[in-house]
């Protein structure tokens, strides 16, 4: 991208406030090297990421990075062999621990949530708990290193301590019995050694060695003989203390270097995931959406606002081109809001191309484009001694050079600072050859001729910024398709000019140009009115469209309720049927056992035909319910693999597994089962085609997100594990899943078997072998589904 485009559409100024969210120096400098990138694929990875972010922070609040810190300078150093200061170390651990928490910040799900490009990135974050936990358990603060850190500096310190304690005491005595020779009656420390303040008239008085004298050379600072000992032992454990530190650090830098590449690893993903957060961050800000992007040159950008503009002042604009036409020509007044929406356009599509997500509505699109050309602002330039006019020709003959089909130019005031017969000519000749090369134009002019060059060239399309003439002010509002009214006759008359003033000057212009600025007003209002009412409609088509389908689910779950009433009436029915049945046998049973103790034949036989009545009575109602469920639905003619159909012996929905044979049945699956039925048993499904898309799909949605990539059959047996499998490979075949993996473990092979058998006949297995190295080996079947 070139950087006279970045300069003037002040990319620099977007990438300064993203800095302002950055935590680490490390994340500015990745933000300072951002620039667009050059390949769709990228552009839309990075806004995925950014947008997750966004997500992220929305869904589970400001991420883990308290305590983090640029620990580049620390890392360096540990490669080279060195060790680190205490501080250096403390940082790294605040860094590790910042890695995990984040990881578990993201890992963290509250539903089935998808961050695909931030856990892919996150995947490489390696916790090294042990090592955090040792560096934070040895160093308190940046200077200090804690007794915990090893027994050795804790005895250390602790005879430190005694030796200390017993020295002060010993110099308080001393200081008692030599009072009067003293300047002070105070200890005081020269060199880590306990000395007292000895007049220089009595230091004969008081043996020991001279450390030290005051300013005036009155006092001395003398180290008793009977010091000198314990002051010595001192210092031999301030020295072994200052070894033990060392050693600890060396130790602590050495493990960190062990683990070098998983800690830079985790610097890096830190640093980059620092400057991803901080792109969020500033989307946050500017209540910034995530726009489509394509490679086609269309632009539409709906209700865009520019991210340098106060927020409470900012009008929104919506831009649109690359389909209908592929240049626009705005018009209009001066502070209309002409270069605004130039550089409104160009920037949000430099941030959109960097992986930034823009101020604009929802469904907003934008292009990937190889060059972003502008011609903006006042580029005269006084060592070069080039006028307003030359400057901009100079950058205009640089962009006709290199601009192609895959550029977009912005022209401000083109063709501006010379004869305006000549200029609105060059300007045309210069919009209607990058017009032919396919290149995306906007460009701002005052020039009423290319207007009429916007009206005649096919490809072309007017736009202008409206002004209200009651208030005598500009509205910033970008009006598509209809070319700018100069409204100076109406200014000056609301300003106080005389009327005959003004109808003179009507007189002066011709009749044409007249009805032309009359025509430009009417477009005006009927484009206002329009944009209004289409507003307006899409208003009431959004709401209509979701009291469709508010009402369509509805009655969705209403047929499915009547068909299960239905369907466990009739349960029911045959239930009460069957207990009917099993009464009366038991009743005749009861009556037999009477007959043996005495009851005479013809009362039997009179049993027997009150038992066959009810018998029949009982069958003909089983019938009635068998015959309702056989007219549920169509009879088939003709099936096919994957149909869904009613089984009314089963009272069931059941899906067709293969093609008829010659006998004229088929295999169904009814639900772990698998069984062959005549065609003519089957009926048609109650269901409607758009109603099973509707169930399919809803299905799918929800087995997609749930189905895991394996499943574990150790502790089951065979038939178990047959059923398991069975299901499982029913629900990873409709989630779509390419390859699962099934856990059967090694053991006596006998599991294995069984599954490898099932697989061979399973109607969604394509292949299947054993885990190679690292997936498990033999204790494992890797299944690809069809």
């Amino acid at each position: 991208m070139n950087e006279k485009a970045l300069r003037v559409l002040e990319f620099n100024k977007i990438k300064e406030k993203i800095k302002n969210y950055a935590n680490t120096g490390a994340a500015k400098e990745l933000i300072d090297r951002l620039e667009p990138y050059d390949n769709i694929f990228e552009v839309r990875e990075h806004l995925e990421e950014t947008k997750e972010a966004f997500m992220l922070l929305i869904k589970k609040g400001s991420p883990p990075f308290e305590g983090i810190y640029d620990v580049r300078e620390a890392i360096s150093r540990v490669e080279k062999g060195s060790s680190l200061m205490p501080g250096q170390l403390l940082r790294i651990a605040q860094m590790l621990r910042c890695a995990r928490r984040f990881k578990d910040y993201v890992n963290r799900k509250e539903e089935e949530e998808n961050f695909r490009v931030i856990e892919d990135i996150c995947e490489g974050l390696i916790p090294l708990k042990k090592l955090e936990d040792d560096i934070l358990l040895a160093i308190v603060s940046e200077d200090e290193i804690s007794d915990k850190a090893s027994t050795t500096l804790s005895n250390i310190r602790r005879s430190l301590k005694d030796k200390n304690a017993s020295i002060k005491d010993k110099v308080n005595s001393l200081i008692r019995s030599n009072s009067k020779y003293l300047q002070d009656n105070l200890y005081t420390i020269r060199g880590d050694r306990y000395v007292i303040p000895v007049k220089a008239e009595h230091k004969g008085s008081v043996p020991g060695l001279v450390h030290d004298q005051s300013a005036t050379g009155a006092t001395l600072f003398i180290e008793p003989m009977s010091l000198v000992n314990l002051n010595n032992e001192i210092k031999e454990l301030m020295l072994k203390e200052k070894a033990e530190v060392e050693r600890i650090l060396s130790e602590l830098s050495s493990r960190v270097y062990d683990s070098i590449i998983a800690v830079k690893n985790n610097g890096n993903i830190l640093w980059e995931l620092d400057f991803i957060f901080s792109k969020a961050k500033y989307a946050s800000e500017i209540n910034a959406v995530c726009p489509y992007v394509n490679e086609d040159g269309i632009i539409d950008i709906i209700e865009g606002k520019h991210p340098l503009i106060d927020p409470k002042v900012v009008v929104p604009s919506s831009i649109y081109l690359g389909r209908e036409f592929t240049s626009l020509v705005i018009t209009g007044p001066n502070t209309g809001g002409k270069t605004v929406t130039l550089k409104t356009i160009g920037l949000l599509h430099l941030m959109a191309m960097s992986g930034i997500m823009i101020p604009a509505r929802e469904n907003s699109t934008v292009s990937l484009f190889n060059e972003v050309f502008a011609d903006i602002g006042d580029e005269q330039s006084i060592e070069q001694s080039l006028s307003t006019f030359s400057s901009h020709m100079t950058n205009i003959v640089n962009i006709i050079n290199e601009a192609d089909n895959n550029s977009l130019v912005l022209f401000d005031e083109l063709g501006a600072g010379t004869d305006p017969t000549e200029g609105a000519a060059l300007a045309m000749s210069i919009l209607e050859n990058l017009r032919k090369r396919g290149t995306r134009i906007v460009a701002t002019t005052h020039y009423s001729e290319l207007k009429g060059y916007a009206l005649r060239t096919a490809g072309v399309e007017n736009a202008s910024v409206e002004f209200d003439v009651e208030t005598l002010r500009p509205t910033y509002r970008l009006l598509i398709g209809v070319p700018g009214k100069s409204n100076a006759f109406e200014i000056s008359k609301r300003l106080g000019l005389a009327d005959y003033i003004i109808d003179a000057a009507r007189e002066n212009i011709s009749t044409d140009t007249l009805k032309f600025e009359e025509l430009i007003q009417s477009l005006q209002e009927k484009s206002i009115k329009a944009e209004n009412d289409a507003r307006a409609v899409e208003i009431l088509k959004l709401e209509a469209e979701k009291y469709k389908g508010k009402y369509e689910e509805k009655l969705y779950n209403l047929e499915k309720s009547r068909e299960n009433a239905l369907i466990n009436a009739q349960r029911e029915a045959k239930r009460l049927i069957k207990d009917a049945k099993e009464e009366a046998d038991t009743i005749l049973k009861n009556m037999r056992e009477l007959e043996r103790l005495g009851y005479s034949s013809e009362a039997r036989q009179k049993l027997e035909e009150e038992r066959k009545r009810l018998k029949d009575r009982l069958d003909k109602a089983e019938d009635v319910i068998s015959s309702e469920n056989l007219n549920q639905g169509e009879e088939l003619k003709k099936v096919n693999e994957g149909d869904e159909v009613f089984l009314p012996s089963l009272n069931q929905k059941v899906i067709v597994l293969s093609k008829p044979d010659n006998k004229g049945e088929v295999q169904v699956q009814a639900g772990i089962m698998k069984i062959s039925v005549k065609i003519k048993d089957l009926r048609a499904s109650k269901v409607s085609n758009e109603e099973k898309k509707k169930i399919k799909k809803r299905e799918l949605k929800l087995r997609v997100a749930s189905v895991a990539s394996s499943v574990d059959l150790r502790g089951m047996d065979s038939e178990e594990a047959i059923y398991t499998v069975d299901k499982y490979l029913d629900d990873a075949y409709l989630a779509g899943l390419g390859e699962v993996t099934i856990v059967h473990g090694k053991g006596t092979g006998i599991l294995r078997k069984a599954i490898n058998d099932m697989l061979k006949k399973h109607p969604h297995v394509k292949n299947y072998r054993l885990g190679e190295y690292g997936e498990g080996g033999s204790g494992v079947t890797v299944v690809e589904l069809k």
